[in-house]
């Protein structure tokens, strides 16, 4: 290494120092969640991440170990290695690295800024909805850091010193940015995250052994998005070409799109882009295209009235019998090691492939059984990655492919798995846990295209109330209410706590009296830490409670919940 700058193994260095620095807080990382569920994963998928990308830029150092060629390396191992969505954003952050160090032979304090808010901007591009005092906030308060010392510095080391002195204070702003920190007196997981990324590279610019880069350790983080429900209206659908002698640019239009309305499909490059967006005045987002180009193949639809009678009819087709089936059939259900188990039923179905993320062996099973082309595991702790995710939608050999991520943490790396597919038509269906994917895939409709499944899906999942119930791992403030460690919360797909009681029944019982309205179908699918006995046990006293409702249960085998409920 030369005085004040990186080569491309200089670089490489810095890299496993930052994993091994990661790998030291990886279970604080994965303690901080405002929620007292034992599910935190921050610190595992973003070590993940981390450590493709190491192993991508060490297979690049023993060929061309050029600092732009070690660089791009270790942006492509990040890309298709991203878990979760704080590892979906550090690559980003590492894309950006690699765009800036292209035609760099080394690395100085000044290009590591150019570098850092590089990776910022494509952070921030990558999510369509940025929250404040999340790693987002953290990666851009270090870049600018960065940037104000580089004016000062081209040596690495005080560079990176202002980046990580940003971080940490940036990491201990987070409470006062994001309200559920605050709640909690907490702060942001991704952000700390990144911050021990940062301190590991400053440590190896220093030569310092890896306890002389730690520092004192902070206390937890929230869920990164909450997905809300949102009311569709209209559907817009079109193609727009651009003028003789001009492009498109796809991130104006799709950024642009986003500040009218929900929904938003942005598919095509600067020569063909295909749009899709619900709002409710189709004719604003009619004259927008037509501000960017020549439109044609325009579809405006009404899909409020849609939805929900297409659900009951595909219902209607799922029988008892195979929801039992589906349940028992552990010989058909994957093995349980890991997302990189791909299952796949024999043919291919009519219409939109399905690629569904399933946490246990039960739901993957239930999954193939409705008609899911390939099922990817995934478990809290190892979510599925956007390599993974791009593996199954191109084996399901279908040009139109719909994604269930069925976690919010891994909406990110379906949406990235589905760029990396460029010859295939993905949509990603944002549904929150298993319950509400199996109902979205309930409502597919084999006839339609794969634009209107997502969008009937979507609108399945969210009419279907679902619960997730597990044991508190730790004392905690939800709200106005105090949970205290080892009772039993139950949640709603959108964090709400419903119940804590010492009682598991009790604390299911009370949630779905709570709903006040009227049920006709409740779904038990029991996790690991329920037997098939308690799960017949707490049907049995639902039915007595709720004597109009059907009650069924089915084996899910996921982690960490007990139980997913579905109630209709």
């Amino acid at each position: 290494m030369s005085e004040g700058h990186w080569e491309g193994s200089d670089l490489l260095a810095a890299m496993r120092h930052s994993a091994a620095t990661l790998r030291q807080h990886v279970d604080e990382v994965n303690a901080l969640n405002v929620f007292p569920v034992p599910d935190g994963d921050t610190g595992s998928n973003m070590l993940a991440t981390l450590q493709a990308a190491v192993d991508e830029g060490t297979t690049a150092l023993a060929g061309n170990g050029s600092l732009a060629h070690v660089a791009g390396a270790i942006s492509q191992g990040a890309l298709m290695g991203a878990r979760g969505n704080s590892g979906v954003i550090l690559s980003q952050l590492f894309r950006g690295l690699s765009d800036e160090l292209q035609s760099s032979r080394t690395l100085d304090g000044r290009l590591l800024a150019g570098a850092l808010e590089a990776g910022c901007t494509a952070a921030f591009a990558a999510v369509a909805k940025p929250v404040e005092g999340t790693i987002l906030t953290v990666a851009r308060d270090a870049a600018e850091a960065a940037r104000r010392a580089a004016r000062r510095e081209r040596a690495l080391e005080p560079v990176l010193l202002a980046a990580v002195e940003a971080a940490s204070a940036s990491v201990e702003r987070t409470p006062t940015l994001l309200p559920v920190l605050r709640q909690a007196q907490v702060v942001d997981a991704g952000g700390r995250g990144l911050e021990l990324v940062l301190r590991g590279a400053l440590a190896h610019a220093r030569g310092e052994q890896l306890q002389a880069a730690v520092e004192p350790q902070h206390l937890v983080f929230p869920s990164f998005e909450a997905l809300e429900d949102e009311d569709f209206g209209y559907e817009t659908v079109f193609i727009v070409t651009p003028g003789e002698g001009s492009r498109l640019d796809v991130l104006a239009i799709r950024s642009r799109l986003e500040q009218m309305g929900q929904s938003v499909l942005v598919a095509g490059d600067e020569r063909a882009v295909k749009v899709h967006v619900h709002n409710e005045r189709p004719d604003e987002i009619i004259a927008f295209g037509l501000s960017q180009g020549n439109l044609s193949s325009i579809i405006v639809e009404n899909m409020d009235l849609q939805a929900r009678q297409r659900r009951r009819e595909r219902a209607t087709r799922a029988t008892a019998a195979d929801l039992e089936q589906a349940a028992g059939a552990s010989s058909a259900a994957p093995d349980g090691h890991g997302p990189r188990n791909v299952e796949e039923v024999a043919g291919v179905r009519p219409g939109p492939a399905v690629v569904a993320v399933a946490p246990g062996d039960g739901l993957a099973s239930l999954f193939l059984t409705l008609g899911a082309s390939r099922v990817v595991r995934g478990e809290d702790g190892r979510n599925a990655s956007a390599g993974e995710l791009a593996d199954a939608i191109r084996a399901t050999g279908c040009r139109d492919v719909l994604v269930l991520p069925n976690n919010p943490n891994v909406r990110l790396a379906a949406s990235q798995g589905g760029a990396l597919c460029r010859d295939q038509n993905v949509v990603v269906v944002p549904t929150r846990n298993a319950a509400e994917g199996v109902a979205a895939l309930l409502a597919l409709d084999e006839d339609a295209s794969v634009d209107d499944n997502g969008t009937q899906m979507l609108r399945a999942a969210h009419e279907t109330e679902t619960l997730q119930v597990a044991e508190a791992v730790r004392d905690a403030r939800m709200g106005r209410r105090r949970v205290r460690k080892g009772q039993h919360i139950v949640l709603r797909a959108d964090g709400k706590l419903l119940a804590a009681e010492g009682e598991r029944d009790q604390a299911v019982q009370r949630a779905l009296r709570g709903l006040k309205k009227e049920l006709e179908l409740i779904t038990l699918y029991h996790g690991e830490d329920a037997t098939p006995a308690e799960a017949a046990a707490l049907a049995e006293r639902l039915r007595e409670l709720f004597p109009a409702a059907e009650v069924e249960v089915i084996q899910g085998g996921q982690q960490h919940y007990s139980y997913l409920v579905a109630a209709e």
